[in-house]
């Protein structure tokens, strides 16, 4: 075999060395099952008011950073999974992430949290925790090799806890040691669309945006919910993916129990790693 013959079947040979994993890196765009795990560090901002039934004005509206001093930036663990129907145009997808905090405060101004008073100056310890759940159910409408677009109907859940503790009068009673705590679940109904594009063999772009605002039995919320991300996918399988997430929730509460507010707002960079299944 000449020396030339001996060079072009080597170049052949490369070729598809190369592109083979190109080819198979290219069908995350069409993945039948993913999981992706990552960490979410977003900028918090944060007020609750909790008032009572009987006195739903009395009710201080709390800056939880500004007034009691709970960090304004926190790392959030992440985790989504989902899978796709049949010809890839119907998919489901679930998501989870959570926010704990709590910190003691010297608190700068009265603050009025259900039916505690507790004065300037004392010592607060505060609490806030959420646990949030979304789950969808998608259709992409626009399917080509490269393209995914498409409109989605789901639940955005959040299970909130938020506590006071410190000296505090109860109505005419002197300042004594008091504790309030109040939990709650939110569910909200949402509708969005997305938008998936593959711009490489190995790399995808994607963003999506959810929105609803209604009223449903004791609660009335808005939420909006908007991402834009990247994926490298360096293997088969495994992607490493780059996000930005913005989300803006407000939920109102009327229960005999009592009556409130909940507003936060989260905005931040996310990263995480995909592993996926064609």
């Amino acid at each position: 075999m000449s020396d030339r013959l001996k060079r072009v079947r080597f170049a052949t040979l490369a070729m598809v060395t190369l592109a083979a994993p190109g080819s198979a890196m290219a069908q995350g765009i069409d993945d039948k099952y993913w999981v992706e795990l990552g960490g979410y560090l977003p900028k918090v901002d944060s007020q609750v008011r909790v008032a009572t039934a009987a006195g739903p004005n009395l009710a201080t509206t709390i800056d939880l950073e500004a007034d009691l001093d709970l960090d304004s930036r926190e790392l959030l663990p992440q985790v989504n999974a989902g899978v796709r129907l049949g010809d890839g145009g119907w998919s489901l997808d679930a998501e989870y992430y959570a926010l704990r905090r709590e910190a003691t405060a010297s608190i700068r101004r009265e603050i009025v949290f259900d039916d505690a008073t507790y004065p300037v100056g004392v010592s607060v310890r505060s609490n806030f925790d959420s646990s949030i759940y979304r789950a969808t159910v998608g259709y992409a409408f626009v399917r080509s090799p490269n393209t995914r677009i498409g409109a989605a109907i789901g639940l955005h859940a959040t299970d909130f806890e938020v506590g006071l503790s410190g000296e505090a009068r109860l109505g005419e009673l002197t300042t004594q040691a008091v504790a309030r705590r109040r939990t709650f679940l939110a569910p909200l109904p949402t509708v969005g669309v997305f938008v998936r594009q593959q711009i490489l063999a190995d790399v995808t772009v994607s963003a999506r945006a959810d929105y609803l605002s209604l009223k449903i039995d004791d609660y009335s919320g808005r939420l909006l919910n908007a991402q834009a991300s990247v994926v490298w996918q360096f293997a088969r399988n495994l992607g490493l993916g780059a996000m930005y997430r913005h989300v803006d929730y407000r939920v109102d509460v009327e229960k005999e129990r009592w009556n409130g507010r909940l507003k936060y707002r989260f905005s931040g960079p996310a990263l995480f790693v995909r592993v996926g299944f064609p």
